[in-house]
């Protein structure tokens, strides 16, 4: 099979294709003949070398991959050679041909082809598990994302909207809050220019957001503590702000607030696949409606994943970017 490789942390530069032996299936395993798969911050993090895979993932970068299933381990009965899957990944996504755990391998969703169903595990597990597992947002509860126009936002603010939450977002251009507001967001905050604090809280009444994604970390965590409403749930994601903020825990006391932090890659066998099941059941029906679709900003072959890695970390993107095998 063929395979991007970083030959050592570093720039994109770093990311070649090359020709490595192909897997086979062991048991409760799937080999998937990969369409594509997607490019997400935490593969670039994984190419200079601050994210490692779990251990015994592939050392191979990519979270996400669809295609069609080439061949299936001992004790799979769901999946059959020939069949149309996405899935789930804790390695080995920028490969022609991946391995992946039975529970962690779904159907491509009815109404996408097979190549755009690369732009939907990642973003469909880390919004369900974190918004909706997590911090239970409700319908009729205020929502506010941050990254809106990411891929994790894009996914983010179109479940919330169709599952009846009042959703707000953060952009960083004009361009991008065009975006939120046709994917169903309410408000759209260019955090460039105004402070979303005050923007929410004054739409909506002073109430403030029952539920906050934040992908910033450490340079947010203190504003999005005086965003939340009573008992407001803060679910953090990731750490482009740094790792390290002050918290006023009096402030969070009084609130009565909670604070979620979570990492998908890294969960158990077990626990990914039981967030797969829920995406199934939950998210994809909404898929197959319409009223949820992946945003895809560029579709570049294999060969280019330095280019990919190149235009994510440029964040002029709006959505997914692909790679196709």
């Amino acid at each position: 099979m063929k395979a991007v490789i970083a030959s050592e942390p570093g720039t994109p530069d770093v990311l070649a294709l090359q020709d490595l032996p192909t897997p086979e299936p062991g048991p409760g395993e799937v080999a998937i003949d990969v369409v594509a798969t997607a490019v997400n911050r935490a593969d670039t993090l994984q190419r200079q070398g601050y994210y490692p895979p779990p251990p015994g993932a592939s050392d191979i970068i990519g979270l996400e991959c669809s295609g069609v299933v080439a061949a299936v381990g001992d004790g799979v009965t769901r999946w059959a050679p020939g069949d149309e899957v996405c899935a789930l990944l804790a390695g080995g996504g920028y490969a022609t041909r991946v391995i992946a755990p039975q529970g962690q391998v779904m159907a491509v969703p009815d109404g996408v082809d097979v190549a755009s169903a690369a732009a939907l595990p990642e973003v469909a597990a880390t919004v369900w598990s974190n918004v909706f597992m997590g911090a239970g947002l409700r319908s009729g509860e205020i929502f506010l994302v941050h990254g809106g126009a990411g891929g994790i936002g894009t996914f983010a603010i179109q479940v919330a909207s169709a599952l009846g939450a009042r959703v707000f977002a953060t952009a960083g251009s004009s361009r991008k809050t065009d975006l939120c507001l046709k994917l169903g967001a309410e408000g759209v905050i260019n955090y460039r220019e105004d402070d979303f604090v005050e923007i929410v809280r004054a739409a909506t009444d002073r109430h403030g957001a029952d539920v906050i994604l934040d992908n910033m970390g450490g340079s947010y965590l203190g504003r999005n503590v005086d965003a939340l409403a009573m008992g407001g749930r803060l679910a953090i994601i990731g750490m482009q702000g740094g790792t390290r903020g002050e918290l006023n825990i009096g402030k969070l006391l009084t609130k009565r607030g909670t604070v979620l932090a979570t990492s998908l890659r890294p969960r158990p066998i077990e626990e990914k696949a039981a967030i797969c099941r829920e995406v199934e059941e939950r998210v994809w029906p909404l898929v197959a409606a319409g009223r949820i679709r992946p945003i895809i900003h560029a579709r570049l072959p294999l060969a280019e994943a330095a280019e990919a890695h190149r235009m994510l970390e440029a964040s002029d993107h709006a959505g997914k970017i692909l790679l196709t095998a």
